[in-house]
This record gives C-alpha cells, sequence and structure tokens, in this order.
C-alpha cells in the first residue's frame, strides 16, 4: 500500500441492513484474554474480542480483507511523512460522550508508551497532531507504506474516562499493579462489556447507540472459555453453545457428519515456530556449564532436524497445520515457495550437528509451552520433546495458560518457547520486526523474548520500515526472511488451518485472522 500520491478513502460507512429476527449469540474457545486495556497484551484473541467494544480509525473488511474507513472516514497525504484523517462526526462513546480528535490524539500516543505491547504498530510514527475537533494528522519519520493496516489494531479509547479512572497508562502486563482500564471497558462499538468472571464468561449487549447499521441480528453475545476440548464439543452437540472457534482434528469427522452442524476451514495467516534464548552465556536448569548451546547455530540447526514435521501435520494436528521453513504463512507479503522450504528432517543429521558443536551425548534444556492457545498445542510440544530425546537432547517440558504463559516468556524466563505469530498487517515487516530485529525502541524486538541479534537482520528491518518501492521492498523482506532461515532464528513448525465448528444456523465471515466479526454474525 503505497503512500506516494494522495489517498482519499470513500467515506463510505459500513452500510449494513437491519437486523433481523435479534437473537442471543453464543460461543466458546480453550483461550481466556488477559486484559480488556486495549493497549496492554497484543494477543489475536483478545483484539477480536476488543473489537466489539472498541474501534480504530480503519479496519480490514471481513470479506476482501481491504482496509475501509471506521472512525475515520478519509484520509490523505499532505506530504510524504504527514498523514490527515477526518473523523466520522456523530460517534459516541458507551458513555453518551462525543468522541473527537482529542481522544484519537491521546488513545495513539497511549498505544506508543513504554507499557504497550503495541508498539509495533505505532512504528514510524512521531507524532500526533489535533487540527480541529474532529482533523488529526499522522506525523511520520519517514514514508511507511503500511501505515494504514497498522492502524488496524489502534483502537480508541475515551480521554476523559481514562483520566477520571486513573488508567492514563496501558496496564504493564510483566506486573502484578492493576488499572480500571484492566477489567472495564468503554468504547464506541456495536456492543458494550456488561460483565467478564475471568475464566467463566463474558458478556456483551448490543449498542444502542453505535453509528453503524450492522448486517447481523446478535444482541447478546455470551463467550465462555473452556479448557477440555471434550467439554466444548460436548457443549456444542448439546446446543450449550452456537459456535466453537477451535475444535480439535480428532472431532472434525464427527462434527462434518451431524446434520444440525457445519465446519468451515479456512488457512490462518499465523505461523507456528519455537523460538530459543540465543543471549544468555548460561541457560538455567541445563546440565550445561559456561555456556549456552542454544547460541551454536549446528545446535539450532540440529533442533531444527530433528523434528519431523510432515508426522506432527499428519498425526498430530491432522491436516490442520501445513508445514512451513519460515516465519509467515502465504498471504503475507515476501513469502515465497522458496523461503517458506523446509529443512530435511534428519536424525543422523542432527546427531551429527551436536557432535560437532560439541555435545554428542546431547544436553538438557528448559522447554515452556502454553496449554490453551493454539491448535493441540501441548501435544505438540509433547511430539517435539520425544523427537528431541532420539538425538539425546532432554527438553524438561512444562505447560502454563496463555494467561501466564505470555508474561512469562515476556520476561525472559524461557530457554526454548513456542509461539503462533498472526500478522494482521499482512505484510512480513511486522513479524520480522517483532521477532527478530534486536530489541530496542519503537516495538522493535517487542516479542524477541530469545534475544537473538543479527547486525544485517536490523538493517533490512530498519531499511524496509521506509522503503516505498514496492518491487525494492519486496526483496528485501524476502531476504530478511531467508536470513531467519539461515541463522535458524527460529524454528518453524507450521501455518495453522483453522476449523471453525458451528450450528446449521448460523452465518458469519470465516477470516483469515482467525477473528469473529459480531457485527455480520446471524443466528438464523
Amino acid at each position: 500500500m503505497k503512500i506516494k500520491h494522495v489517498l482519499l478513502a470513500t467515506a463510505v460507512t459500513l452500510c449494513f441492513a437491519p437486523p433481523l429476527h435479534a437473537k442471543p449469540f453464543k460461543w466458546t474457545s480453550q483461550g481466556e484474554i488477559s486484559t480488556w486495556d486495549i493497549h496492554s497484551q497484543n494477543n489475536a484473541l483478545q483484539s477480536g474480542l476488543h473489537a466489539n467494544v472498541y474501534e480504530s480509525l480503519v479496519y480490514y473488511n471481513s470479506r476482501t480483507f481491504q482496509v475501509e474507513p471506521v472512525l475515520a472516514t478519509a484520509w490523505r497525504e499532505i506530504s510524504p511523512t504527514q498523514m490527515r484523517f477526518t473523523l466520522r462526526e456523530g460517534v459516541k462513546f458507551h458513555d453518551g460522550s462525543v468522541m473527537n480528535a482529542d481522544d484519537v490524539v491521546y488513545s495513539l500516543n497511549r498505544a506508543m508508551a513504554k507499557t504497550s505491547n503495541f508498539t509495533p504498530f505505532t512504528q514510524g510514527i512521531s507524532k500526533v497532531v489535533k487540527v480541529d475537533a474532529k482533523t488529526i494528522d499522522i506525523i511520520l519519520v519517514s514514508p511507511n507504506p503500511v501505515l494504514l493496516r497498522q492502524l488496524t489494531e489502534l483502537r480508541i479509547m475515551s480521554k476523559a474516562w481514562a483520566e477520571k479512572n486513573k488508567s492514563v497508562e496501558p496496564k504493564d502486563m510483566k506486573g502484578t499493579d492493576e488499572t480500571f482500564a484492566h477489567r472495564n471497558a468503554m468504547g464506541t462499538g456495536p456492543y458494550t462489556l456488561e460483565s467478564w468472571q475471568p475464566d467463566v464468561r463474558m458478556v456483551f449487549k448490543r449498542n444502542p447507540n453505535w453509528w453503524g447499521k450492522m448486517d447481523g441480528n446478535v444482541t447478546e453475545i455470551v463467550y465462555t472459555p473452556i479448557k477440555s476440548a471434550a467439554t466444548r464439543i460436548a457443549a456444542l452437540l448439546s446446543g450449550e453453545v452456537d459456535f466453537v472457534l477451535d475444535p480439535t482434528p480428532q472431532d472434525l469427522a464427527r462434527l462434518r457428519a451431524n446434520p444440525d452442524l457445519k465446519v468451515v476451514d479456512g488457512l490462518e495467516n499465523r505461523t507456528i515456530f519455537l523460538g530459543m534464548d540465543q543471549f544468555r552465556d548460561e541457560l538455567p536448569g541445563s546440565n550445561v556449564k559456561g555456556k549456552n548451546p542454544l547460541k551454536d547455530l549446528r545446535v539450532r540447526k540440529a533442533l531444527y532436524q530433528a523434528i519431523d514435521a510432515d508426522t506432527i501435520s499428519r498425526n498430530i494436528m491432522r491436516g490442520l497445520g501445513k508445514p512451513t521453513g519460515t516465519l509467515v504463512a502465504p498471504q503475507v507479503a515476501g513469502w515465497t515457495e522458496a523461503v517458506g522450504k523446509r529443512m530435511p528432517y534428519s536424525v543422523d543429521t542432527a546427531k551429527k550437528l551436536l557432535a560437532e558443536a560439541g555435545y554428542p551425548d546431547g544436553f538438557e534444556v528448559d522447554f515452556a509451552c502454553p496449554n490453551n492457545r493454539y491448535i493441540n498445542d501441548e501435544a505438540i510440544c509433547q511430539a517435539v520433546t520425544a523427537m528431541w530425546s532420539r538425538i539425546g537432547v532432554k527438553a524438561k517440558l512444562r505447560t502454563l495458560p496463555l494467561v501466564n504463559y505470555f508474561p512469562m516468556i515476556q520476561r525472559n524466563e524461557a530457554s526454548i518457547y513456542m509461539l503462533g505469530w498472526g500478522v494482521p498487517t499482512f505484510d512480513a515487516l511486522y513479524s520480522l520486526q517483532s521477532l527478530v530485529r534486536t530489541v530496542g525502541t519503537g516495538g522493535d524486538g517487542n516479542y524477541n523474548v530469545g534475544r537473538y541479534s543479527n547486525q544485517r537482520m536490523d538493517y533490512l528491518v530498519d531499511r524496509i520500515k521506509v522503503e516505498t518501492d514496492a518491487p525494492v521492498r519486496s526483496r528485501m523482506l524476502t531476504e530478511a526472511l531467508q536470513l531467519s532461515n539461515d541463522t535458524v532464528s527460529h524454528i518453524p513448525l507450521h501455518d495453522q488451518v483453522i476449523p471453525w465448528a458451528m450450528k446449521k444456523n448460523v452465518e458469519m465471515i470465516h477470516r483469515a485472522d482467525n477473528r469473529v466479526d459480531m457485527r455480520a454474525v446471524k443466528v438464523n
């Protein structure tokens, strides 16, 4: 998306027909969110739920994934480093106050705060300036070809509400302190948050004063996190819930055969991989003293080539994981077939590499995984542990629920860890900056929790941030992905294929980012 010429969005509202036969909608997945603070913790399930209540200046159309107007109706380039946004008239927060430029300026600055995990979406922004009550300018450090795609994830909060409730700064997810915005929400979106009992249920009600018109007919949403896969499926079969976001692979055949249900499949823009601590001089809990074996490229290659990704795809994922050799999925700019090719699985090669690195008998290492975030995450890690044991690597596996897992890895407390990374911008810069850029400021390395560092990678990422020549930028994206492959910054496993299971009477749009767009859900 070049920003060379004037960009003027058509001031089209989300033209949805009036709802018919309004209904409640009950749904579930294995995960729970960690906060209602919209700038605090960055993960897809949470952001998808936040979008019911809070809105951004622009958002993706669920059918086309093109950027469309939401709280901004138009935008244009004043200069290559200055974008002007016209705000939508008549938008009110859930408390009845009118949204204005002060709220937008405050919210975008809040997303840039030190405690925010949304800084990858603010990269390249120098400052946000109020022009008048309905106009703001975003001033850029340099031209930014993906600014609009970044803005889809930056939601708007009431400045007055945040100040009144002492929530001016985002909650620090690495700490234990809470703010009012952690457990409460007040946005401009199509639904209001009525209640949240963590690990129990979340209830939303239709916002009667929403500025938009809705295609769907859902008046009440009830989200229930259910960790047990069997219990989730039983809830769908009994009619207790209308929709399961994450049915397990082993249940799909009987769900597809049930005449009262339907399963909709789609390739997610999320890649599952393992990260490794390449920073510490000695790994906690390892029997290797005085050095860190994960700093050795031969060791990282050995761990990679000891994993039989095809077997995991076939036996554990049952086709819901497409093996990959890189950090992004095929829908993401920068991916090529060559860069996505895996190194071959070979136990013999892995053993040889370990011996060359000085570990002929292997070593012990800490291995952490979530147990309720990705499809069969715990089972995958158990399989990887068994595969590594064949080359003498004794991985001490520990699994945690996502609300504890993500703060733990962000505190750099795992030697090897699993992570799944979706790409909301559909541009590899988002992954490269977050995962392999040396940890710094402004979103650089914000999820580089293995603290990988490579001078050439930093140069490429920093160039990509500002490059507006599309062919040149595309080549650099691919070069950076290939450099990640060559240096084994991470161990890629697979791209997730996401099946959604629902009652026959439910209509919804399957999104590549695995989010439920409640504006379009119909219960017939």
